[in-house]
């Protein structure tokens, strides 16, 4: 009797935990209902979305549609004008295409113009990225990492000098590194290009940051108690896990050397080692020289090639570069 009697309150009080679960669950229910009718009325009072509300602000809409043809813009004033000759660029309407479609001829006569010395800029450019650019991310990387993974007397004092130099312009160091690379008999050569283009600060605080971030000191322990060196443990533990803080530097340092125009100009006198920055500005000046032609045609044609490698590589490594500049943002 005793056990039947105890069986029964065991069920009756299984069940009143069960009711008493359920009556809290539907309780929770109904909290997070009344939570996110308020966040609806909430984005809806100030116009934007998020997962639970679909609905859309025209005023942002708008703003980012102006922002999207401002920065468009340019792009596609290239694509129409790229299109036409000289005679057309002159008598027709900048943002309307020509009498006749000369993007081929244009291109042609870019490549063969002047001796093809557009080719040559072209490969000058790529010289100075893949060896300035390329070295400024790999030691952007080596020396983040350590900054990021060493303690060091100084350290502090190091982490100071790399904010200093963010502030300071790159146009502000160019005529000190002029005089010293006239002094080492250094100007009018690649060497007065890929020297300074070798060093990034916000590089190498970006790789800081990130190492700080993206890789656990304990993974570096434990290869360290495997037996591993310091450079083993950096190529094969550390570098898989810096893929999208590499990738951020590198899109960084590529833009600023492929872009570089103030530091050439000064560097550089012989047409043979100038970028594509400095050819075209020369092509443009032409028509003000005595006896010049004007070319803005192949100025504007040129300028379209010369963007195109970067549209790409912006494409490609789209990804890693947003994961790359959203790193860091959450606090775990």
């Amino acid at each position: 009797m005793t056990s039947a009697t105890n069986h029964r309150l065991a069920m009756q009080e299984l069940k009143a935990q069960e009711k008493a679960a359920r009556k809290a669950e539907k309780e929770r229910q109904r909290r997070v209902a009344r939570d996110e009718a308020a966040e609806r009325r909430r984005a809806a009072k100030s116009g934007f979305a998020n997962v639970a509300n679909p609905r859309r602000s025209t005023l942002m809409t708008v703003l980012c549609s102006l922002f999207a043809i401002y920065c468009l813009f340019p792009f596609v004033y290239l694509l129409i004008n790229a299109t036409k000759s000289q005679a057309d660029f002159t008598s027709t309407f900048g943002l309307w295409f020509g009498g006749e479609f000369n993007l081929w001829d244009n291109i042609v006569t870019v490549f063969t113009y002047q001796d093809g010395i557009f080719g040559r800029w072209f490969l000058n450019t790529i010289l100075y990225v893949v060896v300035g650019a390329g070295g400024a991310t790999l030691l952007a990387i080596m020396g983040g990492y350590a900054l990021a993974k060493f303690r060091f007397p100084g350290r502090k004092a190091v982490f100071a000098v790399i904010i200093g130099s963010i502030s300071v312009p790159g146009t502000a160091l160019a005529v000190p590194q002029f005089l010293l690379f006239a002094q080492l008999g250094l100007t009018n050569t690649p060497w007065s290009m890929i020297i300074p283009s070798l060093i990034s600060p916000f590089g190498l605080y970006l790789m800081w940051i990130f190492s700080e971030q993206a890789v656990p000191t304990e993974l570096l322990e434990a290869a360290r108690v495997d037996g591993a060196g310091e450079f083993r443990t950096f190529f094969q533990v550390s570098l898989p896990l810096l893929a999208p803080g590499i990738v951020t530097t590198s899109l960084f340092t590529i833009v600023a050397t492929w872009n570089n125009y103030f530091l050439p100009l000064i560097m550089l006198k012989d047409a043979d080692w100038y970028p594509l920055t400095i050819g075209l500005n020369q092509w443009k000046d032409q028509a003000n020289t005595a006896g010049g032609t004007a070319i803005q045609n192949l100025v504007i044609t040129g300028s379209l090639i010369t963007i195109i490698p970067l549209v790409i590589a912006f494409l490609l490594l789209q990804k890693y570069w947003q994961s790359g500049l959203a790193a860091g943002a959450v606090k775990e």
